[in-house]
């Protein structure tokens, strides 16, 4: 059985930094690809960053410069270290992981293993 958990949300000033983390079980964690996507109230969810296997990443532009995704294969675990952040980025962040690892991309419809989500609220 899969499962995915994410950790370390919580309040945070704009202009600090926060980093999340995520732990999969159940699957071949190393050989696929993993996704931070996000969702802000009233808005639908969106892909923030991911990351194949390998190591090769994509983010969305709303991030770049700003937030850096990162996995560690030998203890199954994704990161999201995000940096500068702004009263925007408050969300519902959620991990998720894909079925395999060839592709990359930021499509909600592309991750088949999802974590319950980890609440971030930026304050101003």
């Amino acid at each position: 059985q899969v499962q995915v958990v994410e950790s370390g949300g919580g309040l945070v000033q704009a202009g600090g930094s926060l980093r999340l983390s995520c732990t999969a079980s159940g699957l071949d964690f190393g050989r696929v690809t993993m996704a931070w996507l996000r969702q802000a109230p009233g808005k639908e969810r969106e892909g923030v960053a991911a990351i194949r296997g390998c190591g090769t990443t994509t983010y969305a532009d709303s991030v770049k410069g700003r937030f850096t995704i990162s996995r560690d294969n030998a203890k199954n675990t994704l990161y999201l270290q995000r940096n500068s952040l702004k009263p925007e980025d408050t969300a519902i962040y959620y991990c998720a992981a894909g079925l395999s690892g060839w592709w990359l991309g930021l499509q909600e419809n592309k991750y088949t293993y999802w974590g319950q989500g980890t609440q971030v609220t930026v304050s101003s």
